[in-house]
């Protein structure tokens, strides 16, 4: 089965603009109907309106575990970002797009907070880059469509002892094609279960798996990092500049296990 995943700028950020885009964003979210909210929800989004921003993040983030959608990780994202969490908020939005890489405001969220924060975006590979185009089940649904219509469109006329129309050829190398296009973008939603982000600021990145391993780096909060491997509570990452141990309580996977 597909997994349903709980998705540089170096300029100076103007407060002011800060608070104008966090409160158009709170208010376009507060209008999700009261009927669909589950209880964790509707305690997240009071928690927030009474700037208890910490409540308001465990809230979300349970609602989040419970009924995975885009618009609790955005407002999951928010509570973080204003209980200076920029890491743990980059993840949040990074997850609500991964659900739903249509909403923008998730897109909008991330790139103000890595001009805040003054960090670069995950480097994606051409497979990764086109996988975040549609959702991670709209991909197997296009290789299962496109795959059993070019089978279709080959072998039905034959069995059906029916001659072959001129287009039908042509539409059969159509969906080849489609079907090849989705299995690159397939495989680009799994290599991205292996992006995650920095959550700490100050985050060491040591030699060995250990509490006395030498520190090679440090990140700050909201960097991005590839899991290579793991070992006990320590994930071996990899970023362009070096690689690495560094502290699973420190790192937060877009696609946790």
């Amino acid at each position: 089965m597909n997994r349903i995943c709980l998705p540089s700028f170096f300029r100076r950020v103007n407060c002011c603009r800060a608070g104008v885009v966090l409160l158009v964003l709170v208010l376009g979210l507060s209008g999700v109907s009261r009927a669909a909210m589950s209880d964790d929800f509707a305690k997240g989004l009071e928690f927030s309106q009474a700037g208890q921003f910490p409540e308001a993040a465990a809230a979300f983030e349970k609602a989040a575990k419970t009924n995975p959608s885009a618009g609790t990780f955005l407002n999951l994202g928010l509570a973080e970002w204003q209980r200076g969490h920029a890491g743990a908020a980059m993840v949040a939005w990074e997850q609500a797009r991964w659900i739903n890489p249509f909403d923008s405001r998730a897109e909008n969220n991330l790139k103000f907070a890595r001009e805040a924060a003054q960090v670069d975006p995950p480097q994606l590979k051409w497979h990764e880059a086109v996988s975040t185009w549609l959702p991670p089940n709209a991909w197997v649904w296009l290789a299962g469509v496109s795959l059993w219509l070019a089978v279709g469109l080959l072998i039905l006329p034959g069995i059906l002892r029916r001659r072959k129309a001129g287009w039908q050829p042509w539409l059969a190398a159509l969906s080849v094609g489609v079907f090849l296009f989705s299995l690159a973008a397939n495989y680009g939603v799994v290599s991205r279960t292996h992006l995650g982000f920095v959550i700490k600021k100050n985050a060491t990145v040591r030699l060995t798996p250990t509490q006395d391993g030498e520190v090679v780096l440090t990140l700050t909060s909201g960097e991005s990092a590839r899991v290579l491997r793991t070992r006990g509570k320590y994930f071996y990452i990899h970023t362009p500049g070096t690689s690495g141990w560094m502290e699973q309580d420190d790192f937060r996977l877009i696609c946790p296990p």
